[in-house]
């Protein structure tokens, strides 16, 4: 019995033995096989880190970044572009998301690197016409306070008013109260006068012998008919009111508009500025054009300046007859202005040794209407 358990012990340790042997022999070959996986994926990562890595050097273009005070700040090279999208009904669209839409700089399609739909202050120059019909005066005058329940607290205003001379208010207002005051003092002449008797004294940009920026008189009375012809000189009052927008908003944060309220009757022959230079101001600084026609460009809308400022600059316009009209179109004025979504982009692809570039913006969505400018003139940082 002895010797039969020594057997057994023996044969046991042996197979013991043989087994350890195995298992060994299986663990260095299963290694050696994770090993060598692990060296190929390693071989193979290595190139597409490497492409990773190279990527942002073809691309230096940073989106735009949020500074401590939660602003959205962008690079002097790109280009912001405000949109107003409306439905068939003239109703804002205010549920489009990023990827629905499309933009191109001189038909080339641009890589979209910032999008909001949030609203954003407004900077405005209230620029009205001195020059109407005493009929039509008297409407926008009755309607002229109701600008201020379109404003929100953020908001600012200049009012300024136009006929062959431009007349400064007394600067950018935030303060309701103190716009409102402001309105109410703002008188528009019904009796024609003769011009100023000497030109102002300005080192600034002038209109017609007069600063663009706050040392023009105000003339009482409305402008005289020269041999028929209107002496208005609208495009005038235009530049002169870009004037005071163009610097207003270095950080791009803000909607800088010109709210035109006249009848759109310009005199070409009494304009410093032609249409075309007006537009490069307005184009190179981002500045719209909103109106409101009122009298004879209710009728005329096809062919005067307000609509013409408005679709180039991507603004808007509206007419009406009456002061209670006019009232619910300046509230409608800034709410569209306010409601904009922004795009932004850096230029690629394009000829960027020329003066003027354009811009389109499309959407995915069908039978929408999109209001945005036209282009924009290189030569300034693009706003």
């Amino acid at each position: 019995m002895d010797a039969w358990q020594k057997i057994t012990r023996a044969d046991n340790s042996k197979f013991g033995l043989r087994t350890m042997k195995s298992l060994r022999k299986t663990f260095l070959l299963v290694g050696g096989v994770l090993l060598t996986v692990l060296l190929t994926q390693l071989g193979a990562e290595a190139p597409q880190q490497g492409a990773t890595s190279a990527a942002p050097e073809q691309n230096p273009q940073a989106p735009p970044q949020q500074n401590r005070q939660g602003k959205i700040t962008f690079s002097v090279n790109q280009v912001v572009v405000p949109v107003t999208v409306k439905d068939g009904s003239g109703r804002l669209v205010a549920d489009l998301r990023r990827d629905e839409f499309r933009i191109f700089e001189d038909n080339v399609e641009q890589k979209i690197v910032y999008f909001g739909a949030e609203p954003a202050p407004i900077s405005m120059v209230l620029l009205i016409d001195n020059d109407l019909k005493s009929k039509d005066a008297t409407q926008v005058s009755e309607s002229l306070l109701s600008v201020v329940a379109g404003l929100s607290l953020n908001d600012e205003a200049f009012v300024c008013r136009f006929d062959q001379f431009f007349h400064v208010g007394k600067g950018f207002i935030t303060d309701q109260d103190k716009l409102l005051t402001e309105l109410k003092r703002t008188h528009l002449d019904d009796e024609p006068s003769a011009g100023p008797s000497s030109p102002a004294i300005s080192n600034g940009p002038s209109i017609n012998g007069h600063s663009a920026t706050g040392d023009a008189p105000n003339m009482i009375g409305a402008t005289l008919n020269f041999k028929g012809q209107p002496t208005k000189a609208l495009d005038d009052a235009v530049y002169a009111a870009a004037q005071l927008l163009k610097d207003r908003d270095p950080e791009r944060q803000r909607r800088k508009i010109i709210f035109l309220i006249s009848d759109g009757v310009n005199g070409p022959k009494f304009n410093v500025n032609n249409y075309d230079t007006v537009l490069k101001e307005l184009l190179r600084y981002n500045i719209a054009v909103y109106g409101v026609g009122v009298g004879s460009a209710f009728f005329d809308r096809k062919f005067e300046r307000l609509s013409k400022y408005a679709h180039d600059t991507g603004g808007d316009v509206y007419y009406g007859l009456k002061s209670r009209a006019m009232e619910g179109l300046y509230s409608r004025v800034t709410e569209e202005a306010r409601n904009q979504y922004t795009l932004a982009y850096a230029p690629s692809g394009t000829d960027r040794g020329a003066e003027y570039h354009s811009i389109e913006v499309r959407v995915k969505r069908e039978r929408l209407t999109i209001l945005t400018r036209e282009g924009y003139y290189a030569g300034a940082t693009p706003r």
